[in-house]
C-alpha cells in the first residue's frame, strides 16, 4: 500500500502548476538593482581596503619633514620648483 506525501498523491498525477512553469511564462529579462546604502557599503569597504594596504607611517620621517618645513631655509625657490614639479608628475598619467 502506497500512501501519501504531504499534498501530493504518489498515484494520481498532479495538475498544479509549479515554479518553474510560472516563470517560463513571464518576462524573460532579469534585473538587479542595488539600494543606495548597499553602494555607500560597497564604496566604505573600497577605502577601508585601500587604507589597510596603504604603507604605514613612519613617526620619526613625519617629524623630521615637519622640522624642515618649520625651517626658513628651508622653503626657497628650488624647493617649491621642486615640490611643483612633483606635484604636477603626480597629476599626469
Amino acid at each position: 500500500m502506497v500512501g501519501r506525501i504531504g499534498q501530493l498523491d504518489p498515484i494520481q498525477p498532479g495538475n498544479r502548476l509549479g515554479k518553474s512553469d510560472q516563470l517560463n511564462r513571464g518576462d524573460k529579462t532579469d534585473s538587479i538593482s542595488l539600494s543606495p546604502e548597499s553602494k555607500e557599503k560597497a564604496e566604505l569597504y573600497q577605502v577601508v581596503e585601500l587604507i589597510k594596504s596603504a604603507p604605514e607611517l613612519d613617526d620619526v620621517k613625519i617629524a623630521a619633514l615637519r622640522e624642515k618645513i618649520n625651517d626658513p631655509a628651508y622653503i626657497n625657490e628650488r624647493t617649491i620648483s621642486a615640490t611643483a614639479d612633483r606635484i604636477m608628475d603626480a597629476f599626469r598619467l
